[in-house]
């Protein structure tokens, strides 16, 4: 058994790690809280706009449309439009920049390789693009087991996220895409669902697309109720002389609509993580408060085992004497 001060030094040191992880439990559910409004606030405007973005895209591929190439990667429709021969493949891999969240990084980075494992598997080159710095060893480690290149890292993106910093990462991946660097770029985050759940999956960032299943359920404003809004954009009259046309709504739509994504991505993956270290955090002071409990039986026990020792020790003291 161990003894008295042993045992009485670990009582201290886990309560001094208890009140650690009820700070932390703490500061992230004041955190979560935020991060849950802007999602909530978000996933509307986002789910308005993939409505808005498919009408357009439909009516583009109807139309003879002008095929124009201009100095921002992100407004060359056509390009941005092309659907080639896959031989390379971009994955843009949402982590967070800290750690103590529970399995959330690892979570991601595992759902990241199975997809890179599946892509190198069919012959082709993956490039990958990381989003926050806690996902830079592990990828780095798994880095030439899995045969992938690491084309970029962006470490400092997720502490203030904003809709300039997605336009920057936009604009990069769409440079690397019409390069021809790449020839699809997927992304992989998570989904905020509540405190207690979130979902990894990828999207299809490029070639782009309307039909990005995954923006389809930003719908939901309240996160955890399913909702069946009837998409109406086919009854939209064709656009008049009056109105841009669809290369003018191409230009200004496109950009916000890639750049859009990805500010949704990191959201709904800024919220997960929150979540999960509130979670983690959580469990840990529980943990340790069962701790304490067991070893302060143990204490009890041992401290009780020592009185008697010393009370026997005194009485077979006496009766030699006597």
């Amino acid at each position: 058994m161990a003894s008295l001060r042993n045992i009485k030094d670990r009582i201290t040191s886990i309560k001094s790690t208890q009140k650690i992880t009820k700070a932390m439990k703490m500061v992230a559910a004041a955190k979560v809280r935020k991060a849950e409004s802007a999602v909530k606030a978000s996933r509307p405007f986002t789910f308005e706009l993939y409505k808005m973005f498919n009408w357009v895209y439909k009516n583009a591929q109807n139309e003879q449309i002008d095929k124009i190439k201009t100095e921002n990667s992100l407004e060359n429709y056509s390009a941005l439009f092309e659907k080639r021969d896959v031989k390379s493949v971009g994955i843009v891999v949402v982590s967070s920049n800290k750690g103590l969240a529970g399995a959330y990084c690892a979570n991601v980075v595992r759902y990241a390789l199975n997809l890179i494992k599946q892509y190198r598997s069919e012959g082709k080159k993956v490039c990958v693009y990381l989003v926050g710095q806690k996902a830079v060893a592990a990828m780095k480690n798994a880095q030439s087991r899995y045969g992938f290149e690491i084309k970029k890292v962006y470490a400092n993106l997720l502490d203030g996220i904003n809709a300039t910093s997605s336009y920057i990462v936009a604009q990069n991946l769409a440079n690397d895409f019409i390069a021809g660097d790449i020839d699809l770029i997927q992304l992989v985050t998570t989904r905020y669902k509540n405190m207690m759940t979130y979902i990894t999956e990828h999207w299809q960032l490029l070639p782009v697309s309307s039909e990005i299943e995954k923006v389809k359920g930003f719908h939901n404003n309240e996160l955890d109720v399913e909702l069946n809004i009837v998409d109406n954009t086919d009854k939209i009259e064709p656009l008049s002389e009056a109105i841009p046309s669809i290369t003018g709504v191409l230009l200004k739509i496109l950009p916000m609509f890639v750049t859009n994504v990805i500010y949704q991505s990191l959201l709904e993956a800024q919220a997960s993580e929150l979540a999960s270290r509130m979670t983690a955090m959580s469990a840990a002071t529980n943990n340790a408060e069962e701790m304490i409990s067991t070893l302060t039986v143990e204490y009890n026990k041992a401290r009780q085992g020592k009185i008697t020792q010393e009370l026997t020790e005194i009485l077979s003291g006496v009766n030699a004497v006597s």
